[in-house]
């Protein structure tokens, strides 16, 4: 049980900081709610969509991978709509 609840801790303190690396979230300054509340979600999704990615690189981190899509969005808009 104990386990459970610690891993459960880390599992959202990881998704926290690949948050706040890839998207820099910490230095987030939106000061209305809806909206920040908005972009979280927004950012949760496109990190989901980033894991799942496959760029052609065997180990590409989520940096690179994010990269990658803004160098070229419409090579990578079919495999990312088609998972």
């Amino acid at each position: 049980m104990f386990e459970r609840a610690v891993r459960g801790h880390w599992a959202i303190e990881s998704m926290h900081w690949h948050l706040d690396v890839t998207f820099h979230e910490d230095f987030n300054a939106t000061l209305d709610k809806q909206a920040a509340l908005n972009l979280n979600i927004i950012r949760k999704l496109c990190l989901n969509i980033l894991k799942l990615l496959d760029i052609g690189r065997k180990r590409a981190s989520l940096k690179l991978k994010r990269k990658a899509v803004s160098w070229n969005p419409m090579r990578h808009l079919a495999d990312s709509l088609s998972l």
